[in-house]
């Protein structure tokens, strides 16, 4: 398996990044991007939007990349700054270094110093919006550091509320195992239960498993509920109504008990691997809800 780096000047790399590009050519003209020095290597994130406008980072789910949320950028980049971030040690265009991540606090370490290097009003403390692994590692730093973000915004948290669904485990199984291409078009179609996704998108995430080098992601331990009760940063969530991964009515219930929850939407029609790609412009009118 190569390394990343060795990855970016192969052929399988250069199919890679000319379908992350693709995705990239459609964020608003106006886009920036930038390479954040970090202990645990280079990090890519991508902005667009106003300089001035109060930062919103998002964090990707695994195996996404920023550029999905590229739908959501061209919805929210006229008025909003966007930032998406490329997870290290993931797919996309982060470049782990010579001590990359290893353990949940390195993760949280890694994002402070992320936060750290973004311009804008107030970077210390932006609004965090994270899916599904993202949220996740937002939920970590939030619980670890809670001086040091302003508000989080959790899209279809994986085991943040509730655990993940036996079935959807065992559909899994198949692409951690052994990931290739196809196996990975079999889960997502499976999860996504007709819902059309992007095509450029679809490509990137089939590409992603079967080509990109892998490495055991860091994954943070579900939080405690008594950890979860002593969350001191204002959150909202926004579940798929549609989710195969867990039932949303379910961890709907568990975040309301919450204390630090304000607001709690289910967008009907999305399944977890459909978003934050579809429905587009529901996630965003629905993210200008719980933000204004």
């Amino acid at each position: 398996m190569p390394t990343i780096r060795e990855f970016i000047s192969s052929e399988a790399g250069a199919r890679f990044f000319g379908v992350y590009d693709r995705l990239l050519d459609r964020w608003p003209a106006d886009r920036e991007v930038r390479d954040i020095e970090t202990a645990f290597g280079t990090t890519r994130v991508t902005s667009v939007g106003p300089q001035g406008a109060a930062p919103l980072v998002f964090l990707p789910g695994g195996g996404a990349s920023a550029m999905g949320w590229t739908e959501v950028a061209r919805r929210l980049g006229a008025d909003r700054r966007v930032i998406a971030v490329d997870l290290i040690g993931d797919i996309g265009r982060s470049v782990p270094g010579a001590s990359p991540p290893r353990t949940p606090a390195d993760l949280v370490a890694w994002l402070s110093q992320v936060l750290d290097a973004l311009p804008g009003a107030d970077p210390g403390r932006p609004i965090v919006v994270g899916h599904s692994y993202g949220a996740m590692i937002a939920v970590a730093h939030a619980l670890a550091e809670p001086d040091r973000i302003g508000r989080l915004v959790l899209l279809d948290p994986t085991s943040v509320f509730g655990g993940m669904k036996v079935g959807y485990l065992l559909h899994a199984i198949p692409v951690l195992a052994r990931p290739t291409a196809a196996r990975q078009r079999r889960f997502l179609e499976w999860e996504t239960a007709g819902i059309a996704l992007d095509p450029d998108w679809l490509d990137l995430l089939t590409r992603g498993a079967g080509e990109f080098p892998s490495s055991r992601p860091v994954v943070p331990r579900r939080p405690r509920r008594s950890a979860l009760d002593a969350l001191a940063v204002p959150t909202a969530v926004i579940l798929a109504g549609r989710s195969r991964v867990h039932d949303a009515a379910q961890i709907a219930r568990r975040a309301e008990r919450t204390p630090a929850v304000t607001d709690v939407h289910v967008i009907a029609d999305a399944s977890h691997h459909g978003l934050p790609m579809h429905p587009a412009t529901e996630l965003a009118a629905t993210l200008r809800a719980v933000l204004d």
